[in-house]
């Protein structure tokens, strides 16, 4: 015998399918949604198909936008690109208020181990923007993970021969953390990316 009925197990077994939401995460957002009015449910379930509907692509940086290109491509400086992996990387950067020039999204990072390869994300693109001559600067703010690393270190490659400077963000110890907890890649990179007082 089923332990749900089917309407629930099914709503159940769609929310388990979003990223990090297991089985009794899946449960409780089931139960959520029963207990909400039918008004409540119905305007949960028209924001989904909405953004589904709405959002797309920004056919110059692969930002999420409601128009063919975004407000950051319209308005900013095109001289200097920001090179991320997601989206939401955009997003965190963005809350920062720091940065003045566009974004180029890669929607994913070169990962071998799951067939992840240059041509499977959106290195082409970048390099027929640097290609136009506009660029000065890319900043490569990809993960300081391996898979990150390597992708940095590929499109740097690719990148110098076109004359653009290319940086890296810089990589170290959290502010308001102890340098004896910090693990040693990150303690040996904050050593060497250390900057003059």
């Amino acid at each position: 015998m089923e332990v749900f009925i089917e309407p629930i197990g099914r709503l159940m077994n769609e929310f388990s399918k979003l990223p990090g939401v297991g089985k009794k995460t899946a449960q409780r957002y089931a139960y959520r949604v029963i207990s909400m009015s039918e008004g409540e449910a119905r305007t949960f379930a028209e924001a989904i198909i909405d953004v589904k509907r709405r959002v797309r692509f920004c056919k110059i940086c692969g930002n999420f936008t409601e128009e063919e290109v975004c407000d950051i491509c319209k308005t900013r400086d095109s001289s200097q690109i920001c090179v991320v992996k997601e989206p939401k990387d955009v997003i965190a950067l963005e809350k920062l208020h720091e940065y003045k020039g566009v974004y180029h999204v890669l929607h994913g990072v070169i990962d071998p181990m799951n067939g992840v390869g240059p041509n499977d994300i959106r290195i082409k693109d970048l390099l027929q923007r640097v290609g136009k001559g506009d660029v000065k600067e890319v900043i490569m703010a990809t993960n300081p993970d391996v898979e990150g690393e390597a992708t940095a270190m590929y499109i740097a490659k690719l990148l110098k021969p076109m004359g653009v400077t290319v940086t890296r963000i810089a990589h170290g110890v959290p502010i308001g953390s102890e340098l004896e907890y910090a693990d040693e890649v990150t303690l040996a990179r904050a050593l060497i990316e250390r900057k003059e007082l």
